[in-house]
Protein backbone atom coordinates (compact mmCIF):
# COMPACT_ATOMS: atom_id res chain seq x y z
CA UNK A 1 0.00 0.00 0.00
CA UNK A 2 0.97 3.38 -0.38
CA UNK A 3 2.24 5.34 3.14
CA UNK A 4 2.21 9.01 3.46
CA UNK A 5 2.99 10.99 5.53
CA UNK A 6 1.96 14.53 7.06
CA UNK A 7 0.82 15.51 3.75
CA UNK A 8 1.39 18.84 2.61
CA UNK A 9 -1.65 21.03 2.11
CA UNK A 10 -0.88 21.92 -1.66
CA UNK A 11 -1.20 17.98 -2.23
CA UNK A 12 -4.46 16.99 -0.65
CA UNK A 13 -6.21 17.35 -4.25
CA UNK A 14 -3.33 15.08 -6.21
CA UNK A 15 -3.69 12.35 -3.46
CA UNK A 16 -7.60 12.57 -3.25
CA UNK A 17 -7.68 12.41 -7.24
CA UNK A 18 -9.16 9.67 -8.93
CA UNK A 19 -7.67 7.94 -11.55
CA UNK A 20 -8.44 9.32 -14.83
CA UNK A 21 -8.77 6.89 -18.13
CA UNK A 22 -9.44 7.26 -21.56
CA UNK A 23 -13.16 6.20 -22.47
CA UNK A 24 -13.42 6.91 -25.99
CA UNK A 25 -12.72 3.18 -27.10
CA UNK A 26 -14.50 1.94 -23.90
CA UNK A 27 -17.61 4.45 -25.10
CA UNK A 28 -17.49 2.91 -28.73
CA UNK A 29 -17.54 -0.44 -27.97
CA UNK A 30 -20.54 0.27 -25.71
CA UNK A 31 -21.99 2.53 -27.91
CA UNK A 32 -21.71 -0.08 -30.89
CA UNK A 33 -23.47 -2.53 -28.51
CA UNK A 34 -26.59 -0.60 -27.48
CA UNK A 35 -27.59 0.96 -31.44
CA UNK A 36 -27.74 -2.83 -31.61
CA UNK A 37 -29.76 -3.64 -28.83
CA UNK A 38 -31.95 -0.12 -29.81
CA UNK A 39 -32.13 -1.68 -33.64
CA UNK A 40 -32.72 -5.64 -33.10
CA UNK A 41 -34.58 -5.99 -29.96
CA UNK A 42 -34.55 -9.77 -28.48
CA UNK A 43 -32.77 -10.94 -30.97
CA UNK A 44 -29.50 -8.63 -30.54
CA UNK A 45 -29.54 -9.72 -26.55
CA UNK A 46 -29.98 -13.07 -26.34
CA UNK A 47 -27.18 -12.77 -28.74
CA UNK A 48 -25.21 -10.85 -26.27
CA UNK A 49 -26.19 -13.15 -23.86
CA UNK A 50 -24.62 -16.19 -25.77
CA UNK A 51 -21.58 -14.06 -26.69
CA UNK A 52 -20.88 -12.46 -23.13
CA UNK A 53 -22.94 -14.58 -20.45
CA UNK A 54 -21.90 -17.90 -22.73
CA UNK A 55 -25.90 -18.79 -22.22
CA UNK A 56 -27.45 -19.97 -24.92
CA UNK A 57 -31.22 -18.48 -24.20
CA UNK A 58 -35.06 -19.52 -25.38
CA UNK A 59 -36.25 -16.79 -23.38
CA UNK A 60 -35.12 -13.81 -21.35
CA UNK A 61 -38.04 -14.17 -19.05
CA UNK A 62 -37.59 -15.70 -15.71
CA UNK A 63 -40.90 -17.49 -14.86
CA UNK A 64 -43.20 -17.61 -12.21
CA UNK A 65 -41.87 -21.41 -11.82
CA UNK A 66 -38.12 -20.61 -12.25
CA UNK A 67 -39.18 -17.93 -8.95
CA UNK A 68 -40.80 -20.78 -6.81
CA UNK A 69 -37.95 -23.27 -7.48
CA UNK A 70 -35.45 -20.51 -6.60
CA UNK A 71 -37.04 -20.14 -2.88
CA UNK A 72 -36.67 -24.13 -3.06
CA UNK A 73 -33.13 -23.90 -3.94
CA UNK A 74 -31.91 -21.44 -1.01
CA UNK A 75 -30.99 -22.29 2.23
CA UNK A 76 -33.75 -21.26 5.09
CA UNK A 77 -30.85 -19.69 7.11
CA UNK A 78 -30.23 -17.26 4.21
CA UNK A 79 -34.15 -16.88 3.68
CA UNK A 80 -34.54 -15.43 7.41
CA UNK A 81 -31.25 -12.91 6.88
CA UNK A 82 -32.93 -11.95 3.78
CA UNK A 83 -35.93 -11.19 5.77
CA UNK A 84 -34.55 -9.53 8.77
CA UNK A 85 -32.57 -7.12 6.13
CA UNK A 86 -35.49 -6.23 4.11
CA UNK A 87 -37.71 -5.33 6.81
CA UNK A 88 -35.02 -3.05 8.34
CA UNK A 89 -34.20 -1.74 4.80
CA UNK A 90 -38.06 -1.18 4.43
CA UNK A 91 -38.62 0.18 7.84
CA UNK A 92 -35.58 3.09 7.28
CA UNK A 93 -37.00 4.42 3.66
CA UNK A 94 -40.50 4.30 4.60
CA UNK A 95 -40.00 6.87 7.22
CA UNK A 96 -38.41 8.73 4.55
CA UNK A 97 -41.97 9.66 3.01
CA UNK A 98 -42.80 13.22 2.21
CA UNK A 99 -45.70 15.27 4.12
CA UNK A 100 -47.43 17.20 1.81
CA UNK A 101 -47.84 20.79 4.13
CA UNK A 102 -49.44 23.66 2.15
CA UNK A 103 -47.76 27.17 2.28
CA UNK A 104 -49.79 30.74 1.86
CA UNK A 105 -47.26 32.58 0.23
CA UNK A 106 -49.31 35.10 0.74
CA UNK A 107 -53.25 35.68 1.28
CA UNK A 108 -55.29 34.01 -1.54
CA UNK A 109 -51.98 32.37 -3.03
CA UNK A 110 -51.33 28.91 -1.95
CA UNK A 111 -48.57 26.35 -3.47
CA UNK A 112 -47.41 22.85 -2.09
CA UNK A 113 -45.42 19.35 -3.55
CA UNK A 114 -46.44 16.33 -3.75
CA UNK A 115 -44.30 12.84 -4.47
CA UNK A 116 -45.33 11.46 -7.13
CA UNK A 117 -43.57 7.76 -8.15
CA UNK A 118 -41.58 7.32 -11.01
CA UNK A 119 -44.22 5.00 -12.92
CA UNK A 120 -41.12 2.78 -14.61
CA UNK A 121 -38.33 1.88 -13.23
CA UNK A 122 -35.27 -0.17 -14.16
CA UNK A 123 -33.26 -2.27 -11.77
CA UNK A 124 -29.76 -3.57 -12.94
CA UNK A 125 -28.20 -6.27 -10.73
CA UNK A 126 -24.36 -7.63 -11.49
CA UNK A 127 -24.01 -11.70 -11.23
CA UNK A 128 -20.42 -12.62 -12.40
CA UNK A 129 -17.88 -13.95 -9.03
CA UNK A 130 -20.28 -11.90 -6.64
CA UNK A 131 -23.85 -11.83 -7.39
CA UNK A 132 -25.24 -9.35 -5.35
CA UNK A 133 -28.50 -10.48 -3.87
CA UNK A 134 -28.42 -7.59 -1.36
CA UNK A 135 -28.16 -4.62 -4.31
CA UNK A 136 -31.85 -6.26 -4.91
CA UNK A 137 -32.95 -5.28 -1.53
CA UNK A 138 -32.11 -2.25 -1.76
CA UNK A 139 -33.25 -1.20 -5.32
CA UNK A 140 -36.48 -3.05 -5.09
CA UNK A 141 -37.41 -1.88 -1.77
CA UNK A 142 -37.46 1.88 -1.66
CA UNK A 143 -39.31 1.44 -5.45
CA UNK A 144 -41.69 -0.69 -3.53
CA UNK A 145 -42.80 1.49 -1.07
CA UNK A 146 -42.53 4.43 -3.53
CA UNK A 147 -45.09 3.08 -5.58
CA UNK A 148 -43.83 2.55 -8.98
CA UNK A 149 -46.11 1.14 -11.08
CA UNK A 150 -43.82 -1.25 -13.33
CA UNK A 151 -40.10 -2.34 -12.17
CA UNK A 152 -38.18 -4.25 -14.06
CA UNK A 153 -35.45 -6.32 -13.60
CA UNK A 154 -32.08 -7.77 -15.01
CA UNK A 155 -29.74 -9.44 -13.68
CA UNK A 156 -26.84 -11.75 -16.32
CA UNK A 157 -27.73 -15.63 -15.67
CA UNK A 158 -25.35 -18.16 -15.65
CA UNK A 159 -24.17 -20.93 -17.69
CA UNK A 160 -27.04 -22.82 -17.57
CA UNK A 161 -29.08 -20.24 -18.45
CA UNK A 162 -30.34 -19.51 -15.02
CA UNK A 163 -30.13 -16.84 -12.66
CA UNK A 164 -28.79 -17.11 -9.18
CA UNK A 165 -31.47 -18.29 -6.60
CA UNK A 166 -30.47 -15.90 -3.88
CA UNK A 167 -31.43 -13.00 -6.30
CA UNK A 168 -34.29 -14.57 -7.31
CA UNK A 169 -35.54 -15.57 -4.15
CA UNK A 170 -34.06 -11.19 -2.70
CA UNK A 171 -36.78 -10.06 -5.60
CA UNK A 172 -39.82 -12.53 -4.52
CA UNK A 173 -39.55 -11.34 -0.77
CA UNK A 174 -38.81 -7.56 -2.10
CA UNK A 175 -42.17 -8.24 -4.03
CA UNK A 176 -40.28 -7.79 -7.87
CA UNK A 177 -42.25 -10.47 -10.23
CA UNK A 178 -40.82 -9.03 -13.91
CA UNK A 179 -37.29 -10.28 -13.76
CA UNK A 180 -34.89 -10.91 -17.12
CA UNK A 181 -31.84 -13.14 -17.97
CA UNK A 182 -30.26 -9.93 -19.24
CA UNK A 183 -26.29 -8.43 -18.17
CA UNK A 184 -24.16 -6.03 -18.93
CA UNK A 185 -24.55 -3.58 -21.26
CA UNK A 186 -27.22 -5.55 -23.14
CA UNK A 187 -29.58 -4.85 -20.27
CA UNK A 188 -28.88 -1.22 -19.81
CA UNK A 189 -29.75 -0.80 -23.38
CA UNK A 190 -32.70 -3.59 -23.08
CA UNK A 191 -34.10 -1.37 -20.04
CA UNK A 192 -33.87 2.31 -21.80
CA UNK A 193 -35.11 1.82 -25.22
CA UNK A 194 -37.51 -1.27 -24.81
CA UNK A 195 -38.02 -4.54 -26.98
CA UNK A 196 -39.93 -7.07 -27.44
CA UNK A 197 -40.02 -8.11 -23.58
CA UNK A 198 -38.28 -5.77 -22.02
CA UNK A 199 -40.21 -2.92 -21.26
CA UNK A 200 -38.68 0.50 -21.89
CA UNK A 201 -38.41 2.09 -18.37
CA UNK A 202 -37.79 5.91 -17.24
CA UNK A 203 -34.74 5.66 -15.17
CA UNK A 204 -32.86 2.87 -14.28
CA UNK A 205 -30.83 2.31 -11.10
CA UNK A 206 -27.97 -0.20 -9.73
CA UNK A 207 -24.10 -0.91 -9.85
CA UNK A 208 -22.11 -2.75 -12.27
CA UNK A 209 -18.46 -2.73 -14.52
CA UNK A 210 -17.08 -0.55 -16.24
CA UNK A 211 -18.69 -1.16 -19.54
CA UNK A 212 -22.04 -0.91 -17.59
CA UNK A 213 -21.46 2.23 -15.66
CA UNK A 214 -20.30 3.56 -19.66
CA UNK A 215 -24.21 2.48 -20.92
CA UNK A 216 -25.74 3.97 -18.08
CA UNK A 217 -24.08 7.41 -18.90
CA UNK A 218 -24.46 7.30 -22.49
CA UNK A 219 -28.52 5.93 -22.45
CA UNK A 220 -28.89 9.08 -19.82
CA UNK A 221 -28.22 11.90 -22.12
CA UNK A 222 -31.26 11.11 -24.55
CA UNK A 223 -33.34 8.40 -23.72
CA UNK A 224 -33.89 7.93 -19.74
CA UNK A 225 -32.58 8.99 -16.48
CA UNK A 226 -29.88 7.14 -14.31
CA UNK A 227 -29.47 6.74 -10.52
CA UNK A 228 -25.97 8.64 -10.46
CA UNK A 229 -22.62 8.44 -12.75
CA UNK A 230 -20.42 6.04 -10.32
CA UNK A 231 -16.63 4.39 -10.68
CA UNK A 232 -15.23 2.29 -8.87
CA UNK A 233 -16.01 1.08 -4.79
CA UNK A 234 -13.90 3.05 -1.75
CA UNK A 235 -14.02 3.35 1.78
CA UNK A 236 -11.89 5.76 3.50
CA UNK A 237 -11.37 5.07 7.54
CA UNK A 238 -10.44 7.43 9.97
CA UNK A 239 -8.75 6.10 13.27
CA UNK A 240 -6.52 7.52 16.07
CA UNK A 241 -4.95 5.52 19.07
CA UNK A 242 -7.72 4.32 20.54
CA UNK A 243 -9.24 2.61 17.20
CA UNK A 244 -9.17 -1.20 17.13
CA UNK A 245 -6.36 -2.06 14.21
CA UNK A 246 -7.70 -5.35 13.54
CA UNK A 247 -11.32 -4.11 13.11
CA UNK A 248 -9.88 -1.15 10.71
CA UNK A 249 -8.04 -3.57 8.60
CA UNK A 250 -10.97 -6.03 8.43
CA UNK A 251 -13.11 -2.51 6.89
CA UNK A 252 -10.14 -1.69 4.29
CA UNK A 253 -10.21 -5.14 3.12
CA UNK A 254 -13.71 -5.71 3.33
CA UNK A 255 -13.80 -3.05 0.27
CA UNK A 256 -10.49 -4.03 -1.34
CA UNK A 257 -12.18 -7.59 -2.12
CA UNK A 258 -14.65 -5.98 -4.39
CA UNK A 259 -12.45 -5.55 -7.59
CA UNK A 260 -8.88 -4.39 -8.34
CA UNK A 261 -9.97 -1.23 -9.04
CA UNK A 262 -11.67 -0.61 -5.89
CA UNK A 263 -9.59 1.73 -3.17
CA UNK A 264 -9.21 1.80 1.08
CA UNK A 265 -8.16 5.04 2.16
CA UNK A 266 -6.98 5.04 5.77
CA UNK A 267 -6.81 8.65 7.71
CA UNK A 268 -5.15 8.36 11.04
CA UNK A 269 -3.75 10.64 13.47
CA UNK A 270 -1.72 8.00 15.14
CA UNK A 271 1.72 6.49 13.95
CA UNK A 272 1.65 3.66 16.10
CA UNK A 273 -2.15 2.61 14.56
CA UNK A 274 -1.09 3.18 10.63
CA UNK A 275 1.89 0.99 11.40
CA UNK A 276 -0.41 -2.03 13.24
CA UNK A 277 -3.18 -1.31 10.71
CA UNK A 278 -0.63 -2.37 7.93
CA UNK A 279 0.37 -5.51 9.74
CA UNK A 280 -3.20 -6.44 10.12
CA UNK A 281 -4.21 -6.04 6.75
CA UNK A 282 -0.88 -8.07 5.43
CA UNK A 283 -1.84 -10.70 8.00
CA UNK A 284 -6.20 -10.92 7.11
CA UNK A 285 -5.32 -10.86 3.55
CA UNK A 286 -4.02 -14.42 3.45
CA UNK A 287 -6.71 -15.88 5.15
CA UNK A 288 -9.29 -14.59 2.70
CA UNK A 289 -10.33 -16.01 -0.54
CA UNK A 290 -10.69 -12.93 -3.10
CA UNK A 291 -7.12 -12.20 -1.97
CA UNK A 292 -5.61 -11.88 -5.63
CA UNK A 293 -8.21 -9.19 -6.48
CA UNK A 294 -7.08 -7.47 -2.77
CA UNK A 295 -3.59 -7.45 -3.44
CA UNK A 296 -4.32 -5.80 -6.84
CA UNK A 297 -6.86 -3.31 -5.19
CA UNK A 298 -4.13 -2.47 -2.18
CA UNK A 299 -2.09 -1.09 -5.20
CA UNK A 300 -4.20 1.64 -5.84
CA UNK A 301 -5.07 2.06 -1.72
CA UNK A 302 -3.65 4.97 0.83
CA UNK A 303 -2.19 4.72 4.34
CA UNK A 304 -1.78 8.43 5.60
CA UNK A 305 -0.46 10.06 8.58
CA UNK A 306 -1.73 13.66 9.52
CA UNK A 307 -1.47 15.49 12.84
CA UNK A 308 -4.59 16.06 14.08
CA UNK A 309 -8.82 15.42 13.38
CA UNK A 310 -9.20 18.86 11.84
CA UNK A 311 -6.59 17.95 9.26
CA UNK A 312 -8.05 14.31 8.63
CA UNK A 313 -11.75 15.42 8.27
CA UNK A 314 -10.88 17.83 5.69
CA UNK A 315 -9.30 15.29 3.70
CA UNK A 316 -11.78 13.18 4.21
CA UNK A 317 -14.20 16.07 2.19
CA UNK A 318 -11.85 16.30 0.38
CA UNK A 319 -11.82 12.80 -1.18
CA UNK A 320 -15.64 12.75 -0.85
CA UNK A 321 -15.47 9.08 0.05
CA UNK A 322 -18.65 6.59 -0.87
CA UNK A 323 -18.51 4.70 2.35
CA UNK A 324 -16.62 6.68 5.26
CA UNK A 325 -16.11 4.90 8.94
CA UNK A 326 -14.89 7.48 11.68
CA UNK A 327 -13.69 4.70 13.83
CA UNK A 328 -12.44 6.99 16.51
CA UNK A 329 -13.46 7.77 20.21
CA UNK A 330 -14.72 11.45 19.24
CA UNK A 331 -17.07 9.94 16.35
CA UNK A 332 -19.98 11.66 17.26
CA UNK A 333 -18.00 15.06 17.68
CA UNK A 334 -16.17 14.29 13.95
CA UNK A 335 -19.63 12.99 12.72
CA UNK A 336 -20.59 16.92 12.71
CA UNK A 337 -17.84 17.76 10.40
CA UNK A 338 -18.62 15.31 7.68
CA UNK A 339 -19.41 17.71 4.51
CA UNK A 340 -19.16 15.08 1.41
CA UNK A 341 -19.80 11.27 1.81
CA UNK A 342 -22.10 8.31 0.67
CA UNK A 343 -22.76 7.03 3.78
CA UNK A 344 -21.09 7.22 7.56
CA UNK A 345 -20.32 4.82 9.67
CA UNK A 346 -19.66 5.98 13.17
CA UNK A 347 -18.12 4.01 16.43
CA UNK A 348 -15.91 1.13 16.28
CA UNK A 349 -18.92 -1.84 15.77
CA UNK A 350 -20.59 0.14 12.58
CA UNK A 351 -18.54 -1.80 9.99
CA UNK A 352 -19.50 -0.94 6.53
CA UNK A 353 -20.54 -4.69 6.30
CA UNK A 354 -23.49 -3.83 8.04
CA UNK A 355 -24.76 -1.33 5.94
CA UNK A 356 -23.91 -3.48 3.13
CA UNK A 357 -26.66 -6.22 4.25
CA UNK A 358 -28.88 -5.57 7.15
CA UNK A 359 -28.73 -2.58 9.47
CA UNK A 360 -31.32 -0.36 6.91
CA UNK A 361 -29.33 2.41 5.11
CA UNK A 362 -28.96 1.96 1.50
CA UNK A 363 -25.34 0.55 -0.10
CA UNK A 364 -26.20 2.03 -3.73
CA UNK A 365 -24.07 4.87 -3.11
CA UNK A 366 -21.27 7.70 -5.06
CA UNK A 367 -18.54 7.06 -5.71
CA UNK A 368 -15.18 8.51 -7.47
CA UNK A 369 -15.79 11.66 -5.57
CA UNK A 370 -19.64 12.41 -6.88
CA UNK A 371 -20.73 12.46 -3.11
CA UNK A 372 -19.90 15.89 -3.37
CA UNK A 373 -23.15 16.24 -5.44
CA UNK A 374 -25.14 13.36 -5.35
CA UNK A 375 -26.61 11.46 -2.90
CA UNK A 376 -27.16 7.70 -2.35
CA UNK A 377 -30.13 6.13 -3.22
CA UNK A 378 -33.22 6.69 -1.30
CA UNK A 379 -37.18 6.82 -1.22
CA UNK A 380 -37.17 10.38 -2.87
CA UNK A 381 -34.17 8.34 -5.91
CA UNK A 382 -37.94 6.72 -7.18
CA UNK A 383 -39.89 9.82 -7.16
CA UNK A 384 -40.62 13.32 -8.54
CA UNK A 385 -41.69 16.23 -6.77
CA UNK A 386 -44.72 18.07 -8.53
CA UNK A 387 -45.53 21.50 -7.34
CA UNK A 388 -49.22 23.08 -7.07
CA UNK A 389 -50.68 26.28 -6.68
CA UNK A 390 -53.87 27.63 -6.39
CA UNK A 391 -54.58 31.36 -6.39
CA UNK A 392 -57.96 33.39 -5.59
CA UNK A 393 -58.91 36.56 -6.73
CA UNK A 394 -57.32 38.27 -3.74
CA UNK A 395 -54.01 36.39 -4.59
CA UNK A 396 -54.50 38.28 -7.77
CA UNK A 397 -55.12 41.17 -6.07
CA UNK A 398 -51.58 40.68 -3.75
CA UNK A 399 -49.20 39.44 -6.22
CA UNK A 400 -50.82 40.14 -9.64
CA UNK A 401 -49.01 44.00 -10.65
CA UNK A 402 -45.74 42.69 -9.40
CA UNK A 403 -46.14 39.67 -11.98
CA UNK A 404 -46.89 42.73 -14.49
CA UNK A 405 -43.91 44.42 -13.86
CA UNK A 406 -41.70 41.82 -13.74
CA UNK A 407 -42.89 40.22 -17.05
CA UNK A 408 -42.94 43.87 -18.37
CA UNK A 409 -38.88 44.52 -17.49
CA UNK A 410 -38.52 41.04 -18.88
CA UNK A 411 -40.55 42.04 -22.38
CA UNK A 412 -42.29 38.98 -22.46
CA UNK A 413 -45.73 41.06 -23.30
CA UNK A 414 -47.75 37.47 -23.27
CA UNK A 415 -46.91 36.90 -19.72
CA UNK A 416 -47.85 40.06 -18.67
CA UNK A 417 -51.06 39.94 -20.48
CA UNK A 418 -51.74 36.35 -19.20
CA UNK A 419 -51.97 38.31 -15.46
CA UNK A 420 -53.48 41.51 -16.76
CA UNK A 421 -56.54 39.62 -18.26
CA UNK A 422 -57.03 38.13 -15.19
CA UNK A 423 -56.45 41.39 -12.92
CA UNK A 424 -59.17 42.80 -14.83
CA UNK A 425 -61.56 40.53 -14.39
CA UNK A 426 -60.62 40.79 -10.30
CA UNK A 427 -61.26 43.93 -9.93
CA UNK A 428 -64.95 43.48 -10.03
CA UNK A 429 -64.29 41.83 -7.19
CA UNK A 430 -61.44 43.19 -4.72
CA UNK A 431 -60.85 46.74 -6.40
CA UNK A 432 -58.12 48.30 -7.03
CA UNK A 433 -54.80 46.85 -5.08
CA UNK A 434 -54.07 49.82 -2.79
Amino acid sequence: MNIIRYPERNDRERITGRSRTDLSELNAAVGKILDDVRENGDRAVIRYEEMFDKAALQSLVVTEKELEEALTEVSEELLDALRLAHGNIERFHRAQAMTVKKVETQPGVTCWQKSVAIEKVGLYVPGGTAPLFSTVLMLATPAVIAGCREIVLCTPPGKDGKVNPAILAAAHIAGVRKIFKIGGVQAIGAMAYGTESVPKVYKIFGPGNQYVMAAKQIVSLHDVAIDMPAGPSEVCVIADETSNPEFVAADMLSQAEHGADSQAVLITTSERMLDDVAACIDRQTEALERKEFIRKSLENSMLILVKDYDEAMELSNIYAPEHLIIATENHEELAAKVVNAGSVFLGRYACESAGDYASGTNHTLPTHGYATAYSGVNLDSYNRKITFQHITPEGIANIGRAVEIMAENERLDAHKNAMTVRIDECKNIYGEKK
